[in-house]
């Protein structure tokens, strides 16, 4: 199961954003480029990407007004990339909510290390377990979110994107409820329409198809009627 990270880029530079779209395609990224800060927020909440990479001086609004609507509803992980040296343009970017800073001229290895960095806090973050490698396991269900790897009894599991981020998101969240509401903003974003929820369950009963022995009586993810759906607590937590 080999995933592409997904990357929305806003950036109205158009030799910048060429640049980083091609470096970043090189490294098995999936690129979403956009040259408007209202662009960029509609390609953010239809595809919910793993990382934004964002300039300050956009032509539409600036780059902090996309920092703060994004954090009212979501802590995907944002790196500032702008010409403004100034330190107090740096604070307000990060006070703001974005993860880090990069100055323009900046080199293709430090855009990786950066992006790498920040995917990686960001996952570590969303662990919700006393895990320290990272892995949720119970039973002969594994999954590792550094390598977004999902076996079961050792074998490869493969998941779509959006079956991926259900199951990681459930799993990072063991033993808790979430509710329908809850996993649809995360998964398709704060404007998802009723059908989503129609959609939800549909990859759920895939979901269960792959990884349970008998769909019909789940062993790892529960339906709470009414409410969402709720994972067994990772296996690694229970036992401290």
């Amino acid at each position: 199961m080999n995933f592409k990270p997904t990357v929305v880029i806003i950036e109205d530079e158009k030799n910048i954003c060429n640049f980083m779209e091609t470096t970043l395609s090189a490294h098995n990224y999936k690129v979403i480029a956009a040259s408007t800060g209202h662009e960029g927020l509609s390609f953010i909440t239809s595809c919910i990407p793993d990382i934004i990479l964002l300039d300050l001086g956009l032509p539409d609004m600036d780059g902090v007004n996309v920092i703060k609507q994004v954090r009212k509803w979501s802590m995907i992980p944002i790196i500032v990339i702008s010409a403004r040296t100034n330190e107090q343009e740096k604070v307000l970017a990060l006070d703001s909510g974005c993860d880090d800073y990069i100055t323009k001229p900046f080199g293709t290895s430090e855009l990786l290390a950066r992006i790498r960095t920040a995917l990686r806090h960001h996952q570590n973050a969303g662990i919700l377990t006393a895990n320290p490698e990272g892995i949720y396991s119970y039973g002969d269900l594994s999954i590792d979110f550094t390598k977004r790897l999902v076996t079961l009894k050792g074998e490869a599991i493969h998941l779509t994107q959006i079956e991926y981020k259900l199951v990681s998101l459930l799993a990072k969240n063991s033993g808790r409820v979430l509710t329908y509401d809850y996993i649809i903003s995360h998964i398709w974003g704060p404007y998802a329409d009723n059908n989503n929820n129609q959609i939800l369950r549909v990859n759920m009963a895939h979901i269960r198809r792959k990884i349970e022995k008998n769909p019909a009586e789940p062993y790892y993810i529960f339906t709470e009627i009414g409410v969402g759906y709720r994972m067994r607590e990772n296996l690694s937590n229970a036992l401290l």
